[in-house]
């Protein structure tokens, strides 16, 4: 597998989209998912921290890794941005190609087509369970 999943946090959930915008219309990732409204606690510079913030999750493949983490420290509010990768163990076959596909094509008029003829659809990836 070279599929990547990439973690970080956003400042607001507007910078957040600004982030997830620009990954994926550069082709650095596949899909961004922005989740608005957590809390993170951490310590900065010896002092107890609370923040409100947004989390990022990123899907890649494995060698746009450098390029993702360069654009991630370009475009951030932090100065240390969260920045953590985890790698792919398995997923739905196709699923993963399309994350390849996405990720590494360059050519933008076939943005919507992935390996195989596998299309993009207006359908959630991932449903609710009832």
């Amino acid at each position: 597998m070279s599929a990547l999943l990439m973690i970080s946090t956003a400042g607001s959930e507007k910078e957040g989209h600004k982030i997830a915008r620009r990954l994926v219309e550069d082709k650095i990732a596949a899909c961004v998912n922005v989740i608005p409204q957590m809390t993170s606690f951490f310590f900065w510079k010896g002092k107890l921290c609370q923040k409100k913030e947004a989390m990022i999750f990123i899907k890649t493949d494995k060698r746009r890794m450098k390029e993702l983490i360069n654009k991630i420290k370009a475009m951030h509010s932090y100065n240390v941005p969260e920045i953590i990768f985890l790698e792919v163990d398995g997923g739905e076959k196709r699923y993963l190609q399309w994350v390849r596909a996405m990720s590494l094509e360059k050519n933008k008029k076939n943005a919507k087509k992935g390996p195989k003829g596998i299309g993009v659809k207006a359908t959630p990836l991932f449903r609710h369970l009832a």
